[in-house]
């Protein structure tokens, strides 16, 4: 189990560049205690998220941070997702609680727990920025789906941590002593959120795919009121998360059609009516 465990971390291709870069310059001891907190913060997540179960596909590291992928997809309870994303930043917590012990215990130099103190306050506050998949951009996410349609929150978090991470670039080029490192990961950043809105539709679809399944969590029901001319699409995109939604279609006569949710991802995952309108679908189905 182990090592099953073991062979989901991978190393990311940016993290290769820093350790080349960190050999060059004499740094690579620095390097060697940002990987040790990194991996500690990672294994916080991972830890939780097996707790709940979670199927984990793989954890992959670069500098200051990392990624934790698995087979949840906005089908958890928000509230424990919170908790697996809020293991990583504990972590550094207990990590403040060595660094004390260790300094009280003079087991290191006195340079040393310097080092770790600043590198730990660094990441925690890197990985706290609201740009996704930082930990603040999932909290962040996780705010906007509770309140707006999973699409909806979605693509803003992806279309605000890419403007965020340009902004965080110039503040480091125009206003902050410039570094390679720092330019490296805001250009990281940014180029990782522009191919996740690149895949955004198959990320919404995985989500459809949860719900259809059966595997999404419920904590309440949320009517949705729609034209007859509107596509299935349309009904999707108001899907919210943790919420069964009672489709109701309107026709020109006044007359309203209830369809469960059920029925619409049927229609659209078995039946295959991709063209067809919802008040067709609803005549139909009724």
């Amino acid at each position: 189990m182990i090592r099953n465990n073991i062979k989901k971390i991978h190393i990311h291709p940016i993290l290769i560049v820093f350790i080349l870069i960190s050999f060059l310059t004499g740094t690579f001891f620095e390097l060697g205690i940002i990987l040790s907190i990194v991996f500690i913060h990672e294994l916080g997540h991972f830890v939780t998220a097996a707790f709940f179960k979670w199927r984990i596909r793989r954890i992959m590291l670069w500098v200051f941070g990392g990624v934790m992928e698995t087979e949840e997809h906005g089908n958890r309870p928000i509230w424990e997702e919170a908790l697996v994303i809020i293991a990583g930043p504990f972590q550094h917590v207990v990590i403040y609680f060595v660094i004390l012990i260790m300094s009280g215990m003079q087991f290191l130099p006195a340079s040393v727990i310097e080092l770790i103190f600043y590198y730990n306050t660094v990441i925690l506050l890197f990985n706290l920025l609201p740009v996704w998949p930082l930990d603040g951009g999932k909290l962040l996410f996780l705010f906007l789906s509770s309140q707006f349609s999973f699409k909806k929150a979605y693509h803003f978090i992806i279309l605000f941590s890419m403007c965020m991470s340009i902004f965080l670039l110039l503040l480091q080029l125009l206003v902050f002593p410039f570094t390679l490192s720092a330019l490296l990961i805001m250009l990281f950043l940014f180029m990782e959120n522009r191919a996740e809105w690149k895949h955004r539709y198959f990320v919404f679809m995985r989500f459809l795919i949860k719900r259809y399944e059966g595997e999404s969590s419920v904590n309440g029901i949320k009517s949705i009121v729609l034209p007859h001319n509107s596509s299935l699409m349309d009904v999707f995109s108001l899907f919210k998360r943790q919420k069964k939604h009672a489709v109701y279609i309107t026709f020109p006569d006044h007359k309203r059609i209830m369809m469960d949710e059920s029925d619409c991802l049927r229609n659209y995952f078995y039946l295959k009516h991709y063209n067809k309108t919802m008040g067709e679908i609803a005549e139909n189905t009724g």
